[in-house]
């Protein structure tokens, strides 16, 4: 069993990637093999509403100068995702917002190939837009007919300076606790 995380953070090794990390940490434990993918920081372009991907049915999007194909070739291999975005401007960064339209079209055409997989955002922000940014991740879980992991609260952290979200114990434990609860589902969906 395998998880996808994919940062959807300009900075690397920043809060996001510290949140993703808590996680990650408590699947390993587990017996699940984790991955992270970086998309935040590089170009990626939005959805072109061209329908390419619906007429080729390659589960592939039709633009190639980015890594979206890359990252959409190791979701479908994945049994689940943690998707993770510090908050701009109350929204999740512009990268991953891009690799979420076009994934989610590539599967819409492709026999949904994300179906019954597991998923979980991982969000932080200064002080507020969490809310909103965890709905966003979540939404793209829900309309892909996977099944969203819950934790002790809501997966968000606050912190503005790099590497400051270590100091919300909440946050904290509540990715330590979700990574535990998504090696529970994922070992129960294949037992």
């Amino acid at each position: 069993m395998k998880v996808l995380a994919i940062n959807g953070s300009p900075r690397k090794t920043g809060n996001t990637s510290i949140m993703i990390d808590w996680a990650l940490e408590e699947l390993n434990k587990e017996g699940i093999e984790t991955e992270v993918q970086q998309i935040g920081g590089k170009l990626v372009a939005g959805c072109k509403a061209c329908g390419a991907c619906g007429k080729n049915r390659d589960m592939r999007c039709i633009q190639k100068d980015d890594p979206v194909n890359e990252i959409i070739a190791k979701m479908a291999e994945a049994d689940g995702l943690i998707l993770g975005s510090p908050v701009y401007f109350a929204d999740l960064t512009p990268e991953l917002k891009a690799l979420i339209d076009r994934a989610g079209f590539v599967t819409m055409f492709n026999g949904r190939f994300l179906r019954r997989k597991v998923g979980a955002a991982a969000v932080v922000a200064r002080r507020g837009g969490q809310v909103h940014t965890y709905d966003s991740i979540n939404h793209f879980f829900g309309i892909n007919e996977m099944f969203t992991v819950g934790s002790i609260y809501w997966n968000m952290g606050v912190a503005m300076d790099p590497g400051k979200v270590r100091e919300d114990g909440e946050a904290e434990k509540t990715m330590r606790t979700l990574g535990l609860n998504m090696a529970w589902l994922l070992k129960k969906i294949h037992a």
